[in-house]
């Protein structure tokens, strides 16, 4: 992604993590919430499996798998707004991967990242895999824009948090000064990142 502010604001998702399109995981209900607990508090999200069914159970794979325990939110993407930003979270580095899934944009969900939305991480279109970010506020550059030059697609929102967004914008102040290889991403990489205690399906 280059020319936009994706490219610049692009998120990680983890090298060589691959993951598929699983429809078989969903279940009833149709919005199922999933609890992650972190070392600052829980934050309770629940899922748009109708609306975004491809990447909410590419997510609840990885919940199942107990992928999640042992990861960490390890970057806080700051707006340059009083508690705007993102935080972005990825799984246990010893995850097994999944192959990668289809790229759900806004346009076609009609959900968007407003504050407390829960999107996948990309690089190109098509590439999303484990790693997931939320809004601590509205962010909507994040958002497709049809029109636009360079890669205008967007990230896949799939849910929304009901609980815990103080939880989500305590994480976004922690200290972000740790070590990484992309010069967009200095200044954002937590150290120390905030471990993800566990998720769970509630």
């Amino acid at each position: 992604m280059t020319g936009t502010k994706l490219g610049r604001r692009g998120f990680v998702v983890g090298a060589g993590l691959l993951a598929s399109a699983p429809g078989a995981v969903l279940a009833a209900p149709s919005k199922p919430r999933v609890l992650i607990r972190t070392n600052h508090g829980s934050i309770l999200v629940e899922l748009e499996a109708q609306k975004a069914p491809i990447t909410a159970a590419n997510f609840l794979r990885y919940v199942d798998a107990h992928a999640y325990d042992g990861g960490s939110f390890y970057r806080a993407a700051r707006d340059g707004t009083p508690g705007g930003g993102t935080i972005v979270g990825a799984p246990n580095p010893n995850t097994h991967p999944f192959p990668p899934i289809h790229h759900e944009s806004t346009t076609k969900t009609g959900l968007r990242h407003v504050a407390g939305a829960i999107s996948i991480g990309r690089f190109d279109p098509g590439t999303a895999t484990s790693n997931f970010f939320i809004c601590a506020s509205d962010e909507p550059y994040l958002d497709a824009h049809p029109g636009e030059p360079g890669d205008n697609l967007g990230y896949a929102v799939f849910g929304q948090t009901l609980e815990g967004l103080d939880v989500v914008r305590k994480i976004l102040t922690l200290p972000a000064n740790g070590k990484t290889q992309y010069a967009e991403q200095r200044g954002e990489w937590l150290k120390p990142p905030a471990p993800i205690l566990g998720m769970r399906r509630v």
